[in-house]
C-alpha cells in the first residue's frame, strides 16, 4: 500500500478491525519511511450480475423479482417462508460463485423449476405454467405428464 504522504510503498498494518456489519475491514496503518499513519478500508469487490432477457434485453439482477415471483407460485401453498428465501439463497449462490457476468433469464428461470419440483409440485405447475408460457392446454398437459413420469 502506498503512503498518501511521502508515496513510499512500504507500510505496516497497527491495527484491523470489521466495519460496515463485517462487510469491510478497517486498516490503520504506517509508513515505514516517513512515520504518518492512515487508514484504509478492504471490502470484498462485488461482481455485478445482469439478466439476459427472452428478448435478448439486459438488465441488472434483482433479488426481489425472483422472490416475488416465487411467492406468487407457492401462494395457498403449505411452503413456509423461509424455504422461498433459501430457495433464493441457492440460486443466488450458485450464479455468483459461476463466476459469468451474464445469466440468461432462461437459465435462472430452470433453477427456481428444478428446486420447486422437490418442494411443492402444485407450485412447479404454477410456475411452469408462467415461465413457459403455455399457451393452451395441451402443453399445459404435457408438462403435467413430464413430471407424473418423473415420479
Amino acid at each position: 500500500m502506498k503512503c498518501p504522504f511521502c508515496d513510499f510503498y512500504e507500510t505496516k498494518v497497527i491495527d484491523s478491525r470489521p466495519t460496515d456489519e463485517g462487510q469491510a475491514i478497517r486498516r490503520r496503518r504506517e509508513c515505514m519511511k516517513c512515520r504518518k499513519r492512515f487508514t484504509t478500508y478492504e471490502k470484498i469487490e462485488e461482481i455485478p450480475l445482469i439478466v439476459v432477457k427472452k428478448d435478448g434485453n439486459r438488465q441488472p439482477y434483482n433479488r426481489n423479482k425472483l422472490l416475488n415471483g416465487i411467492i406468487k407460485a407457492c401462494e395457498k401453498r403449505p411452503v413456509p417462508m423461509n424455504t422461498i428465501e433459501q430457495i433464493v439463497d441457492d440460486i443466488e449462490k450458485t450464479l455468483y460463485n459461476s463466476m459469468e457476468k451474464e445469466v440468461t433469464s432462461n437459465h435462472i428461470g430452470e433453477m427456481v423449476m428444478n428446486k420447486l419440483k422437490d418442494i411443492d409440485e402444485v407450485s412447479y405447475v404454477r410456475y411452469a405454467s408462467v415461465y413457459r408460457q403455455f399457451k393452451d392446454i395441451s402443453t399445459f398437459m404435457d408438462e403435467l405428464k413430464k413430471l407424473l413420469d418423473e415420479e
